[in-house]
């Protein structure tokens, strides 16, 4: 049932349908700016090993009247004592339409490419439903589930793509601590035939002096199933410097 395209074919259709809808929900709605943060996160060593990580992230949202467009891109990249050993790519875009005060109405896009990793590169669009737990602040805790259209490739040389459909889930929790520190969880599930996929990211954040803050942050990648010879996880620790857009 996963692998039939033909029956993802009209939940594909709607969920590109809704991902279109912003041109005309501008006109309807409110025209408020975009907010959000950009970070930079980086290490290096030398020694007996010479190692650089460097990251890079942008999140954006925007807020109207009953419509939320959320944007989200980042960058990682290594070297170990010469050789590239890290080069991952991520896109995400999710628009939200407020059916009540705590019910919402979603669909989202996302597309990754990741030279090292289990599968080289893969995409997801789908719809769905998502429900706030827990209002802010100081606390605030959504929760979305749906169904979607996904797409993966493994690496060479037994390079493979599966298309399918996928269920989704993702929880998404912030906790302001104090008017300088706030903390965050964020995981998302994509289960399929042929894969389950689930990550998780654990972040602390410390107002720093204006709009800068310093960010230490942990998160795990996880597929149940992957080509021969790969690891099923990953993990990324990071420390750096985030630029809040007010």
């Amino acid at each position: 049932m996963y692998r039939s395209f033909s029956a993802a074919r009209p939940l594909l259709a709607a969920s590109l349908l809704v991902l279109a809808i912003p041109a005309f929900a501008a006109a309807q709605d409110t025209d408020p700016k975009w907010t959000g943060e950009a970070s930079l996160t980086g290490s290096k060593t030398t020694g007996n090993t010479e190692t650089t990580d460097v990251g890079l992230g942008l999140a954006l949202q925007r807020d109207g009247r009953v419509w939320r467009h959320k944007f989200k891109a980042s960058a990682d990249y290594g070297r170990n004592s010469g050789i590239t050993n890290r080069q991952r790519f991520v896109l995400g875009y999710q628009i939200d339409r407020d059916i009540t005060d705590r019910l919402y109405a979603y669909a989202n896009a996302d597309y990754f490419s990741d030279d090292f990793g289990a599968f080289k590169d893969g995409y997801f669009i789908g719809t769905g439903l998502g429900y706030e737990a827990i209002l802010p602040e100081p606390i605030a805790w959504n929760l979305e589930a749906g169904l979607g259209y996904r797409s993966q490739t493994s690496q060479d040389p037994l390079s493979v793509t599966e298309n399918e459909l996928a269920a989704r889930g993702a929880s998404n929790f912030d906790w302001v601590l104090n008017d300088n520190v706030s903390f965050y969880n964020n995981s998302e599930v994509l289960s399929s035939s042929s894969d389950t996929y689930l990550w998780n990211e654990t972040g602390l954040t410390a107002q720093l002096v204006g709009n800068l803050a310093a960010r230490a942050s942990f998160r795990i990648d996880h597929h149940t199933d992957v080509p021969l010879g790969r690891e099923k996880t990953d993990t990324i620790s990071r420390v750096g410097i985030v630029y809040t857009m007010n």
